[in-house]
């Protein structure tokens, strides 16, 4: 009996000791939580032991009247320019680039760091004070396979804001696509999917789509698959094929500017606001912002580049024996006459020269010598390619296909 007691009593005081034990360990965890706020570390600093001051690079700034204006005089400037000068380089400046400015808590506060913010993922740091240094600093850089999918409602580029995608995306797929499908035209119904890879800093800031890796567009319930695929790896050439290994790229790109709308089609009955009257329209009107590029639609060489009261500046390009194009009312023209231009290349820019009541781009175009409505042409495809590549580009495309069929249209 008197065991049984002595048990129950040892176990009553072990209970305590633990309890008190616990408690005291509880207490000195707030108490520890309490003297040590969260460290805030960016580039490698600790920012609280700072006064921060976070501004952008304006005309005039330089690197020396920064810090004249904050305090430190132009001999210690040109000291400091003297220590880094072998390390980094902060003569050149680019206006709206951030830089930060950290400055001690003592009574006279003074600049400890400048860091400048050459571009996402790098940047420099000047320290200013004590132990003068510079040095470059690059993120490394993390590549994500991503997906992306949607329904167009209205546009292309509207679709992709309204799903929070890249909207980097919508310049890509109109690239890919600049041969096959008119996005100018694109139908409420129409659908994509999108497998590509994006670049991250800190694993959360996109510094951009670095390529799509396959993609597959309904226009018009049709189904048009492009996957990449490098054709010449010593030059480096990478082209874009269907799911029968056709070329997406033709001779003629669909359009000469890269976004707008058509205002205006090919039509010889149209009757023009600017005469009043019906007069034969021979061309293509692509309504866009005044100083928007205008590309070359194929390879040629410029035969005129000029100006004339009713096509403004105008630039003309023969391709071949069969094709011409012409581009009028440019705001300017880019190229000159004998020059030869690749598909893609920008020759001039929107505007609203010569007769016309908006900013757009004509666009026309002739056939042996006639001239005639682009959209209704079958215009000539890109060289095939060869069936050694072929067979290689099925294996290649294979897991790709796969993944894409994963992805919902919806």
């Amino acid at each position: 009996m008197k065991s049984k007691s002595l048990s129950i009593l040892l176990l009553f005081f072990i209970i305590i000791l633990s309890c008190k034990k616990e408690n005291n360990s509880n207490h000195f965890q707030t108490k520890d939580i309490g003297e040590s706020p969260t460290k805030i570390i960016k580039y490698g600093i600790e920012f609280n032991k700072y006064t921060v001051k976070e501004k952008k690079i304006k005309r005039g700034d330089t690197f020396g009247s920064i810090l004249e204006k904050n305090g430190i005089d132009y001999p210690e400037v040109h000291s400091i320019l003297q220590k880094i000068k072998n390390h980094i380089s902060v003569k050149k400046l680019q206006i709206g680039r951030p830089y930060i400015l950290l400055f001690n808590k003592d009574s006279i506060p003074y600049p400890k760091f400048f860091i400048y913010d050459k571009e996402i993922g790098r940047y420099s740091i000047v320290s200013l004070k004590d132990s003068v240094y510079g040095k470059e600093i690059i993120k490394p850089i993390r590549t994500v396979e991503m997906e992306a999918h949607g329904e167009i409602e209205s546009s292309l580029y509207q679709t992709m804001i309204d799903n929070a995608y890249n909207e980097q995306l919508t310049y890509y797929l109109s690239d890919i696509y600049a041969w096959t499908i008119d996005f100018f035209r694109l139908q409420k119904g129409d659908k994509f999917k999108v497998l590509y890879e994006e670049k991250f800093v800190d694993d959360s800031i996109s510094i951009g789509i670095s390529k799509i890796k396959a993609a597959s567009f309904e226009h018009k319930g049709k189904i048009i698959e492009a996957y990449e695929f490098k054709t010449d790896t010593l030059k480096g050439i990478v082209d874009y094929f269907d799911q029968e290994a056709k070329n997406l790229r033709r001779a003629f790109l669909k359009a000469p500017v890269s976004f707008g709308r058509v205002s205006s089609r090919y039509n010889l009955k149209r009757k023009i606001s600017y005469y009043g009257r019906v007069k034969p329209h021979k061309g293509t009107d692509f309504a866009a912002s005044i100083g928007t590029p205008i590309m070359s639609t194929a390879n040629g060489t410029v035969i005129k580049s000029s100006y004339s009261r009713g096509n403004g500046n105008y630039v003309t390009i023969k391709h071949n024996n069969k094709y011409t194009t012409q581009y009028l009312h440019m705001k300017r023209r880019k190229v000159k006459v004998g020059e030869f231009v690749k598909q893609g290349d920008i020759i001039g820019w929107v505007g609203m020269t010569g007769f016309t009541s908006g900013p757009h781009v004509c666009y026309r175009f002739w056939k042996n010598g006639i001239q005639v409505d682009p959209f209704r042409q079958r215009l000539p495809e890109a060289k095939p390619i060869s069936k050694s590549l072929k067979t290689k580009f099925l294996v290649y495309k294979k897991p790709l296909k796969e993944k894409l069929n994963c992805i919902s249209f919806n």
